[in-house]
Parts: structure tokens; C-alpha cells; sequence
């Protein structure tokens, strides 16, 4: 039997895709607990409509990550640290502090978890971000380590 998966089923396939099921899975497992439809007009043209949406999601959200990516290319943020006598900090900046400075100083928010730290940030001065905003979409931020008053 043929049936269009409403979720990802490990041993059948992603949402979305139309699959062929043995009879009894399909209508004693899969149908009854929403997890595919049977294959007919009107779900194939609710299959349709839904992936026409994620397609202009998807769009979308390029054109923002896009958008915002040009931003921080542009883009120094400053973080106020301590630091020894040598200009090294007490501690090390991460992820998180990166995207609070972001959203203190450029009204821009960014997931903590999509900047790539390569090594921690300890020495005062400028370093380069990378950031990944979207899979095809890398930006690179300024950040400036100041001493703090």
C-alpha cells in the first residue's frame, strides 16, 4: 500500500515521502497513529501545498540569514574583560557572550550554538568570528576584547 509519511519513520523514510508499506503496517500502525495517509487526490495535493510552504520557508530564511550575514560582516562588537598585567584575560570569552554582545549591540539575535569558536578568546584585541547562520551561508564578525573600566 502506498502512504505519504506525515514523519520520519527510521526504517521507511523522511516526512513527506511517498512510500510503499505492507497492508497491515499501514493500516493497523501507520495510519492510525498519524503517522502516514493513504495516497489519494486530495492528500497528494496537501503534500503539494506543504511542500510548496517549506520551499518559500526555506527561501525566506536564506534571504534573511543572508541579510543579517552582511550585516555582521561589516559588524565590531565589544566585550569588556579583566586582565592580568601580561594582557591576558581572567577567563575566556564563549558562544554565548559573543551573542549578547550581538544582540546589545546591533539588535541582532543570534543562536549561540551557530558561532564557531575555534580556540577560546584570551588575549585582548581584535579577533575573527566565524558564524554560521544558514548551511550555505558563513559570516564573519569583528570581536573587540577591551579592558574594562
Amino acid at each position: 500500500m502506498k502512504v505519504i509519511l506525515k514523519k520520519t519513520v527510521k526504517s521507511l523514510g523522511k516526512a513527506g515521502d511517498i512510500v510503499e508499506a505492507a497492508n497491515g503496517y499501514a493500516r493497523n500502525y501507520l495510519i492510525p497513529k498519524g503517522i502516514a495517509v493513504e495516497v489519494n487526490s486530495g492528500n497528494m495535493n496537501d503534500l503539494k501545498l506543504m511542500q510548496d510552504n517549506a520551499k518559500k520557508i526555506a527561501a525566506e530564511n536564506f534571504a534573511d540569514a543572508e541579510a543579517m550575514a552582511e550585516i555582521l560582516n561589516k559588524s565590531t562588537v565589544t566585550i569588556p574583560m579583566k586582565f592580568g598585567a601580561n594582557g591576558k584575560a581572567f577567563g575566556s570569552v564563549t558562544g554565548k557572550e559573543i551573542a549578547q554582545a550581538i544582540s546589545d549591540q546591533l539588535n541582532l539575535t543570534v543562536d549561540r550554538r551557530k558561532i564557531r569558536l575555534d580556540a577560546a578568546l584570551k588575549e585582548a584585541g581584535e579577533h575573527e568570528v566565524a558564524i554560521k547562520l544558514h548551511q550555505d551561508v558563513p559570516a564573519t564578525l569583528k570581536v573587540n576584547l577591551v579592558e574594562e573600566s
